[in-house]
C-alpha cells in the first residue's frame, strides 16, 4: 500500500476519533440519549410544556421525553452524589452542625437560544421528584446595572456583557446561598421596561437546587498574579450546561422573536421598545438586524461561546430549534 492511501486511510476517521477519544466530552445523538431515560416518570402535561415555554421555542412532550428526561435522571444522580459526598465530608470534620447547602445548576448561551425554556422545564421536572425538593429559579437579568448607570457610563450598547453587570452583587448573592443562608433577596427584572425594578426583590429560603440562568454565567476572568482568590460565578456551581446553536440560526431566531415582540409585547405603552411597534416592518427588521450584528453577535463572539467548553453538558439545536445532539463531559 503507498504512502499516500496509507494516509487517506488513517485520516478518514479521524475527526471522529478526536471526538470520541481526547475531547473531555462524549457525544451522543437524541436517539442515544433518549435511552438513558431508562423508567424516569413523565410529570409533565401538553399544556404545562406550552405554558413553560419561551415566544417561538417550539418544545413539545416529545422533545421532553427525548431530552429532559434523561437530564432530570442524570441530575438527580449528581444531587445524590453530592449528598453522599457531604454526608462524608461532615463526618471527616466531625462537624455536628452543618447543613447541606443548595445544589446550583448554571443554564448559560446566547440571546434567542431557549435557554428560559431550559430553566422553567428543569425547574418542573425536578421539583417533581419523589423527594419533592425545593426548587428555586434565578436569572442575571435583575443584576444588570441599572439603565440609568448604563447610559451615564455611555454603555447601553453592551448591556448584557459582562461589564454591565454588578458583579459585586451577583457573587455576594451566591455566596449567601452556597452559605445556606436563610431568605437571600434576589433583585428583579422586568422585560417590559427592559430595566431592573428599583427595590424589588424575591427572596430565595434554601432551596435544595437552585437553578440560575443567565448569558454570560460560564464567563472567566483574569487571574490575579499574585495568587488571590478572585471568584467567577460558576465556581458556584455544582452543573453547568450551555445551550448551543449555529449562529446563523440563532441570528434568525433572534430577528424572529423581535418581530413577534414587535406585534405584541412592544405594543404596550410602557415597554421601553414601544416605539418599534409603530414603525414599518421594514424599519423595524432593520432595528433587529442592527441590535443583532452591533450588541447580541459581539458579546455572543467575545463572551459567550468562548465559554461554551466550560460547560459540563452542551445541549446542541438544529434548525428547527430543536435539540440534536448532546455532549457530556467526562468525569
Amino acid at each position: 500500500m503507498n504512502r499516500e492511501l496509507r494516509v487517506a486511510e488513517a485520516t478518514a476517521p479521524l475527526d471522529h476519533l478526536v471526538d470520541d477519544i481526547y475531547s473531555p466530552f462524549r457525544f451522543f445523538t437524541v436517539d442515544e440519549w433518549a435511552k438513558f431515560r431508562a423508567d424516569t416518570p413523565l410529570t409533565l402535561t401538553a399544556d404545562e410544556v406550552h405554558r413553560l415555554r419561551s415566544l417561538n421555542d417550539p418544545i413539545d412532550l416529545d422533545e421532553v421525553r427525548r431530552i429532559y428526561l434523561s437530564l432530570s435522571r442524570l441530575l438527580s444522580a449528581h444531587v445524590e452524589a453530592s449528598q453522599i459526598l457531604f454526608k462524608q465530608r461532615k463526618q471527616f470534620l466531625s462537624l455536628s452542625d452543618d447543613q447541606k447547602t443548595p445544589f446550583i445548576i448554571g443554564i448559560a448561551g446566547s440571546v434567542a437560544v431557549g435557554k428560559s425554556t431550559t430553566a422553567r422545564i428543569l425547574q418542573e421536572l425536578l421539583s417533581r421528584w419523589p423527594s419533592s425538593p425545593k426548587v428555586d429559579l434565578v436569572t442575571t437579568d435583575g443584576f444588570l446595572q441599572p439603565n440609568a448607570w448604563l447610559q451615564k457610563e455611555n454603555m447601553m450598547d453592551r448591556k448584557g456583557f459582562p461589564e454591565s453587570y454588578n458583579m459585586s452583587a451577583l457573587l455576594k448573592f451566591l455566596s449567601a446561598i452556597k452559605a445556606g443562608q436563610a431568605r437571600v433577596p434576589a433583585p428583579l427584572y422586568s422585560h417590559l421596561t427592559y430595566d431592573v425594578l428599583p427595590d424589588q426583590f424575591r427572596t430565595i429560603d434554601r432551596p435544595d437546587i437552585l437553578i440560575f440562568e443567565g448569558i454570560n454565567v460560564l464567563q472567566s476572568r483574569d487571574l490575579p498574579a499574585d495568587g488571590r482568590i478572585v471568584p467567577m460565578v460558576s465556581d458556584f456551581f455544582d452543573f453547568s450546561i450551555y445551550i448551543d446553536a449555529d449562529e446563523k440560526l440563532i441570528h434568525r431566531w433572534y430577528v424572529d422573536r423581535f418581530m413577534r415582540l414587535r406585534d405584541t409585547a412592544f405594543r404596550s405603552p410602557e415597554s421601553f421598545f414601544h416605539r418599534y411597534a409603530t414603525i414599518s416592518e421594514q424599519a423595524a427588521l432593520a432595528i433587529a438586524e442592527g441590535l443583532w450584528a452591533n450588541i447580541n453577535l459581539k458579546n455572543l463572539h467575545k463572551n459567550i461561546l468562548p465559554t461554551r467548553p466550560r460547560a459540563d453538558l452542551i445541549l446542541q439545536k438544529g434548525e428547527n430549534h430543536l435539540i440534536e445532539k448532546v455532549s457530556l463531559r467526562r468525569l
